[in-house]
C-alpha cells in the first residue's frame, strides 16, 4: 500500500502551521510590541513557571525525539530509557549549582560569564563554538520532519524544509521570546498527541497493550541489563549514565537556549521550579516515545518496511505507521504529522532566538563599542536582533540539506551535542568550580578538547552498528527476495548464524576499524569534557607557576575575586575566607 495523505490531513496540517504563525503576530502587536530588547529576548522576565518548563522540553526533545527515539525502540529495544536516570541525577546540579550564578548576573548572553571570569577571548571562543553547534543541530531538526512528510505524502523534502523553516523564522523573528515560549506549549501538546496516537492505534489493532508487551519480550526488545565496561558497546548503563549526565548538563546547565528561558521568569525560585517540572515532562515523553517504537514494531513484526523496500531509513517508521493505520480516521494522520512539524518548529525557533541573542551580545555590541567608543543603546538593539533571527533562519534552512549525510537523527543530534557540548561544559565547570583556572589555560584546554572531539566524533570509517532481528516472512511484496538477500548479507557481515545470535552486550572486534572510531557516540561528550578539564586545569597551573598567566587570573591573597562567579558552596567558602582575612587586618 502506498502512503496517502488526503485533503482532511492537509487541512489539519495547514491549520496548525497557520496557528503557530498567528501566535507570533499576536505577540508582535500586543504588550510592549517587542520594542525593547528585554521584552524581545527575555520576555520582560514576566513568564510563569509552567510555560518555561514545557519550553525547556520542547527546545531540544522535538522531532528528534519523535522520530529518533521511536526508531531506537524499534531497532535496539528499551536500553536507551536508562538515560532518564542521568536526567534525575543532574537536575539538582543544574538547579542549585549552575543556575544561581547565571541568575545573579541577569545577562542576555550566558557567555558574558566567561568574560567576567576569564576574559573576552574566552567568551568569544565559546560563543563561536556554540553558534557552530546550534547551526549544525538546526539542520537535523529541520531535516527530520521533512523526511517524515516525504514518507507519508510524497512531497519533496526541499518543499517541506522551506515551508517549516520559513514559518518558524517568521514567528520567532517578529514575536520574540514570548511568542517562542507560548508556541512551545501549543506545539508540545501536539507532540504528545502524536506519540499517544501511535500507541493507541497500535494497541487497538494488537488487541491491547499486553500483546505489544508480549511481542517485545519474545523478540528481545525489553532489555535493561547491559553493564558491559567495553566503551565500544553502543548503549550500556555506564555510557548512558555518564554520557547522559554530561549531555544533560551541557544542555540544561550552561546552554544559551535553556538559560535564556530560565532567566525569563520572575525569580530564581521560579526558574528552579521550572527545571524540576521539566524533569517529569521530559521523562514521560522519553518513555512514551520509546514505547511507541515497540508499538510500531508489533505492527511490522512480520514485515520490516526497510527490508521490504518501502522506506529508505528507519527514521521514517513512525510517519509510515501513521499513514498505514490512521487513514481511516479523517484528519488523524494530519494531526500526527502536525505533531512532528510542531516539535521541529519549537526547536528551530528556540535556536534562532538564542543565536540572535548571542550574536547581538557577543559580536555586534563589542564591535559597535570598539568602532564608536560608545555602547549600543538598548533602543537600537531590537532591530539588529530581528535581522539576525531572520538570517539564522535562512542558514538553518541551508543546513537542513546536508543533514541526510549525518546518519540516524537521534544519534546525529547527540553526536553534535557531545562533540561541542562536552568541551563547553568543561569550560564553564573550570570557571564555576575552580579558582586557579585562567584564560590562557582554559583556552588551550578548549582548543585541544574540541580538536580531539571532532577527530573522534567525525573521523572514520565507523564500525557498523548491529540491530536486533527483523522479519520479512509476512511480506507480500515482490521485493521480499531483496530483503532476504539484505538479511543474509547483514548476518554474514557480523558473522551471525541466526537472529538469536545478534550481538548486544559485546562489541564487534574488527581490525578494519580504528578502535577510537568504534567508541559509543555517548562517550564523545565525556571525552571532550575530560580532555578540556584536565588540559585546561593543568595548563593554568603551569602558566601560573611560570608567571605566564594573563591579567584575568584570580588571586585569593590580594582579594581580587568576585565570589558571585562561583557555584554557591565554593562562593560561601570564599566569602568566609575573605571575612577571616579582613578580621586579621
Amino acid at each position: 500500500m502506498e502512503p496517502t495523505f488526503d485533503a482532511w490531513d492537509f487541512a489539519v496540517l495547514i491549520t496548525i502551521l497557520i496557528m503557530s504563525a498567528m501566535i507570533g503576530i499576536y505577540y508582535r502587536y500586543t504588550g510592549g510590541k517587542q520594542k525593547t530588547i528585554k521584552e524581545y529576548l527575555l520576555a520582560d522576565q514576566s513568564m510563569t513557571t509552567f510555560p518555561v518548563a514545557v519550553s525547556l522540553v520542547a527546545s531540544f526533545m522535538s522531532s528528534i525525539t519523535l522520530l529518533g527515539v521511536s526508531s531506537e525502540g524499534y531497532q535496539y529495544g528499551t536500553m536507551f530509557c536508562i538515560i532518564n536516570l542521568a536526567y534525575i541525577l543532574c537536575t539538582p546540579i543544574a538547579a542549585y549549582l549552575f543556575l544561581p550564578v547565571f541568575y545573579r548576573m541577569r545577562t542576555m548572553s550566558v557567555y558574558e560569564y566567561l568574560e567576567r571570569r576569564f576574559g573576552h577571548a574566552t567568551r568569544l571562543a565559546a560563543s563561536i563554538a556554540y553558534s557552530v553547534q546550534m547551526i549544525l543541530y538546526m539542520g537535523i531538526v529541520l531535516y527530520a520532519p521533512a523526511l517524515a512528510l516525504e514518507a507519508v505524502t510524497g512531497i519533496n523534502k526541499i518543499t517541506a524544509i522551506l515551508v517549516i523553516g520559513m514559518i518558524c523564522t517568521f514567528y520567532s523573528t517578529i514575536g520574540g521570546l514570548k511568542a517562542v515560549l507560548i508556541t512551545d506549549v501549543f506545539q508540545s501538546i501536539l507532540m504528545f498527541a502524536a506519540v499517544y496516537s501511535v500507541i493507541v492505534v497500535s494497541a487497538v489493532k494488537a488487541g491491547g497493550l499486553g500483546a505489544i508487551w508480549s511481542v517485545a519480550e519474545e523478540r528481545n526488545r525489553f532489555y535493561f541489563t547491559d553493564f558491559s565496561l567495553d566503551p565500544r558497546v553502543r548503549h550500556t548503563w555506564w555510557s548512558l549514565l555518564t554520557g547522559g549526565m554530561v549531555t544533560y548538563l551541557s544542555l540544561y546547565g550552561v546552554n544559551q537556549v535553556q538559560v535564556q528561558r530560565l532567566l525569563s521568569v520572575r525569580n530564581l525560585e521560579s526558574a528552579q521550579a521550572a527545571l524540576w517540572w521539566n524533569l517529569p515532562i521530559l521523562s514521560t515523553l522519553s518513555f512514551s516515545t520509546l514505547f511507541s517504537g515497540l508499538a510500531i514494531f508489533h505492527y511490522y513484526k512480520d514485515c520490516d518496511p526497510l527490508l521490504e523496500g518501502r522506506i529508505q531509513s528507519r527514521d521514517q517508521l513512525m510517519p509510515l505507521f501513521a499513514v498505514d493505520t490512521m487513514g481511516q480516521y479523517p484528519g488523524l494522520c494530519g494531526l500526527f504529522v502536525s505533531g512532528i512539524f510542531s516539535a521541529s518548529l519549537s526547536s528551530v525557533s528556540s535556536a534562532v532566538s538564542s543565536l540572535s541573542t548571542v550574536t547581538l551580545e557577543d559580536y555586534i555590541k563589542p564591535l559597535y563599542k570598539c568602532i564608536t567608543n560608545a555602547p549600543l543603546h538598548e533602543t537600537k538593539s531590537t532591530l539588529p536582533s530581528k535581522i539576525m533571527a531572520c538570517i539564522y533562519g535562512i542558514v538553518c534552512i541551508a543546513m537542513a540539506f546536508t543533514a541526510s549525510s549525518m546518519g540516524g537523527v537521534l544519534q546525529a543530534s547527540l553526536t553534535i551535542f557531545g562533540i561541542i557540548g562536552g568541551p563547553l561544559l568543561a569550560l564553564f565547570t573550570l570557571g564555576l568550580c575552580t579558582t586557579r583556572a585562567n584564560q590562557r589555560g582554559v583556552l588551550l584546554g578548549l582548543l585541544i578538547g574540541l580538536i580531539f572531539s571532532f577527530i573522534v566524533g567525525l573521523g572514520g570509517p565507523k564500525t557498523p552498528i548491529p540491530t536486533l532481528d527483523f522479519n520479512v516472512d509476512g511480506c507480500n511484496n515482490t521485493s521480499t527476495f531483496i530483503a532476504e538477500a539484505l538479511k543474509e548479507s547483514y548476518y554474514k557481515r557480523f558473522n551471525i548464524t541466526s537472529t538469536t545470535e545478534l550481538p548486544l552486550t559485546t562489541a564487534i572486534p574488527d581490525p578494519e576499524y580504528n578502535w577510537l572510531y568504534s567508541l559509543s557516540y555517548l562517550w564523545l561528550a565525556v571525552i571532550g569534557f575530560l580532555v578540556t578539564v584536565i588540559i585546561g586545569y593543568i595548563s593554568s597551573l603551569l602558566l601560573e607557576a611560570f608567571k605566564w598567566a594573563d591579567n584575568k587570573q584570580i588571586y585569593l591573597d590580594n582579594k581580587q575575586i568576585d565570589v558571585d562567579l562561583f557555584i554557591p558552596p565554593l562562593a560561601r567558602r570564599l566569602r568566609k575566607y575573605q571575612s577571616e582575612e579582613l578580621t586579621k587586618l
